[in-house]
């Protein structure tokens, strides 16, 4: 099932447990966790239970860092568990959330805030981040945009990253093209893709991912951005991309798909990375956790996005939501988050597993140029790209069902089959209907 039909027979069930819980239905703590309401911020002696979604070292550095926590603050004690991954993890908290048994911590897409911002078990932190030694303002904008849905911040930021251009210094050289730069254009970008595509070879120029889902939609995002638009009015009433950006950016895709056939359109298979490794595609819009996956002989580089009136990029952070297990427990949850996620701390764990930094201050600090980019060296583009990151995808409940509508205009524009402003026009009438149901 993907990610995004799973989103949405989630957000049904979110509804039904949140009414659930509201009426009276829903009754009965978290085991043996307590269940009063104590004033005091100490620690009681309870298990706080943090589910994550970490595997390998990642795992690893989480459990070490809870060991750690707890050798050093007496009073309660942090459990980590691996609950699977987000999606999973997801349908797992609200079966958690309707049995009366669930965590003090869990991990969660960025995109499922806006359902879950109505489970009543949620805590709100709007008070909690003014408290002295947050320093909310000090995370990159983009994470702090994730992790609030209308005037609420729900979510302690867990793990951002973005989309740079990330391209095969070798291919480039063999066609005499010059390396991307900063400046570089939309015109740039698509007269170095023609020169880089060889029909004869099976080889191209740049690759996109076009099954319709919102990998599909993310990367369009991107490009509506970069030419000054938006996908919903400011209000999240009514569609914004059928507009003059949208056209330019949704033309850009038919022109180099269509046109030039300079584009390897992925079916979600992943293939592109293998492609990119065999030498048969010369550039990704891809994220920093593929980097791993380019193999050593591979010769890269990174540079941000092309750009037409900016160089904007998207970045997909998830989050930690906090959930009430009473006052005692969400104190000690909220003294463990804060520390696992302070400047110093989150830099040690981003040196052990190549996370991207949370915060602007880790990377003032030494060890960030001393010990994290010398570890991962390609990671110095994608931090310095989330100063390019100045939208957010709508955080509403109705946002998959926009991306749908709007993935399957998409993909049959880079399939040939409908122009950018037919496409456009019909999306933009389904996203309306959708918001016009009051699901936003």
């Amino acid at each position: 099932m993907t990610r995004l039909r799973t989103t949405i027979l989630i957000s049904a069930a979110i509804a039904l447990i949140a009414g659930a819980v509201a009426t009276g239905l829903l009754v009965g703590g978290c085991g043996s966790k307590k269940q009063s309401t104590p004033t005091s911020t100490t620690g009681g002696g309870e298990t706080i239970l943090v589910w994550h979604n970490d595997t390998d070292i990642e795992r690893t550095t989480v459990e070490q860092a809870v060991a750690d926590f707890n050798a050093t603050n007496p009073g309660f004690t942090v459990k980590a568990v691996y609950a699977g991954n987000s999606d999973y993890a997801l349908q797992k908290l609200l079966t958690s959330i309707a049995a009366g048994r669930y965590p003090d911590i869990s991990y969660q897409y960025g995109s499922s805030m806006a359902n879950l911002v109505r489970l009543p078990k949620l805590v709100n932190l709007n008070d909690m981040i003014k408290q002295p030694g947050v320093n909310w303002n000090d995370y990159f904008p983009a994470v702090r945009l994730a992790a609030t849905v209308g005037d609420k911040v729900i979510g302690v930021p867990a793990l951002v990253d973005n989309l740079a251009l990330v391209y095969n210094k070798k291919l480039f050289d063999q066609a005499s093209v010059a390396y991307p730069t900063a400046d570089w254009t939309w015109d740039d970008f698509r007269s170095a893709a023609q020169k880089l595509t060889n029909a004869s070879t099976k080889q191209y120029g740049w690759a996109y991912v076009n099954d319709g889902s919102e990998d599909t939609v993310w990367r369009f995002c991107a490009l509506l951005w970069q030419a000054g638009g938006d996908l919903l009015t400011p209000d999240n009433t009514k569609a914004a991309f059928n507009s003059e950006a949208g056209v330019k950016a949704m033309t850009l895709l038919h022109d180099m798909a269509v046109v030039d056939k300079s584009v390897y359109l992925d079916t979600s298979s992943g293939n592109y990375l293998n492609l990119f490794n065999a030498g048969k595609i010369a550039m990704l819009w891809a994220g920093p956790w593929e980097l791993p996956l380019i193999n050593a002989d591979v010769s890269f580089g990174a540079q941000i996005l092309p750009g037409d009136i900016t160089h904007a990029t998207i970045a997909g952070p998830d989050n930690y939501v906090l959930l009430s297990n009473g006052a005692q427990n969400v104190a000690d949850a909220w003294k463990f988050i804060t520390w696992f996620n302070s400047a110093e701390n989150h830099l040690k764990w981003c040196i052990q597993t190549g996370w991207l930094p949370l915060r602007q201050s880790e990377t003032h600090l030494p060890d960030y140029k001393n010990v994290y980019l010398k570890k991962f060296p390609a990671d110095e583009l994608f931090v310095a790209n989330l100063n390019n990151v100045t939208k957010a995808r709508p955080n509403i409940a109705s946002y998959p069902e926009i991306s749908a509508a709007l993935g399957q205009a998409v993909q049959s524009v880079l399939l040939g089959k409908a122009t950018p402003q037919a496409a456009l026009s019909a999306a933009e009438q389904q996203v309306n209907d959708i918001l016009a149901g009051g699901q936003w």
